[in-house]
């Protein structure tokens, strides 16, 4: 995921709503949001390059998702970001005992921003930081820096989630906003003016790179999870929509 927007509200009737954009290569492989057959009970989308996934939600109310940190010049990685949600949706470690092997092993990744859930609790990682963060009630944001950086994009996500509350239709129509931010408004992460632009979007329509899927999860207290996904192909093209209820 590129832009990830989410309510976090313990306690309350519906204390998870979060919204989010895949920003990739049109030409990675990727298999959209299904039940994943060699994990019973893994909902997610899927990398098919290297197996990994950038959102899903597990057994026992876990949900998982990842962003990954804008920073030009980073050194190949020995491992997938997209390793780090499929191995805690498939897993059963709690979340501090897998954030501690997560820890353990930074180096071997790219920088990367990760959000767990275990339907009681939700955690973030940033991985330059290195020490986990648990959230209380809010409406956050992430994108291609840290927490809540104010980027363009996502404080209009942000909102849009606040005035639109959980109604998925609205949205995933919300993630659909291509309009870019203007020049002054721009952050300045080292990959040029021109290309800040095209990321500015809150969805990103291009021939080679662009939004891949736009998914938006609900959790209800009773642990009933809705989950829809959206995707995409070059120039924002529709490719379909997947709808799952009480996963």
């Amino acid at each position: 995921m590129c832009l990830i927007v989410f309510t976090w509200q313990p306690g309350h009737a519906q204390p998870l709503v979060l919204a989010g954009n895949r920003d990739e290569f049109h030409a990675r492989p990727t298999a959209p949001l299904s039940k994943w057959q060699d994990h019973p009970g893994v909902y997610a989308g899927r990398d098919l390059e290297a197996g990994g996934s950038w959102l899903g939600i597990g057994p026992n109310g876990r949900i998982a998702a990842l962003t990954n940190i804008r920073r030009p010049g980073q050194p190949p990685a020995r491992r997938s970001r997209g390793d780090l949600v499929a191995g805690f949706l498939t897993g059963e470690q709690s979340i501090e005992a897998y954030l501690q092997a997560v820890t353990d092993r930074l180096d071997q990744y790219a920088g990367f921003n990760l959000l767990l859930g275990d339907g009681q609790r939700l955690c973030y990682l940033h991985s330059a930081a290195g020490t986990p963060q648990y959230l209380e009630a809010g409406t956050y944001g992430l994108s291609n820096a840290s927490l809540d950086t104010p980027w363009p994009k996502l404080v209009k996500a942000r909102h849009g989630l606040e005035t639109l509350g959980s109604q998925p239709q609205a949205l995933l129509d919300m993630l659909t906003d291509a309009d870019q931010a203007p020049e002054h408004a721009l952050p300045d992460t080292g990959v040029g003016l021109a290309t800040e632009r095209l990321l500015s979007s809150v969805f990103i329509t291009g021939a080679s790179y662009g939004t891949r899927a736009s998914t938006v999860v609900i959790v209800d207290a009773d642990g009933h999870r809705e989950m829809i996904e959206r995707s995409f192909g070059p120039l924002g093209s529709t490719l379909g929509e997947v709808h799952l209820q009480g996963v």
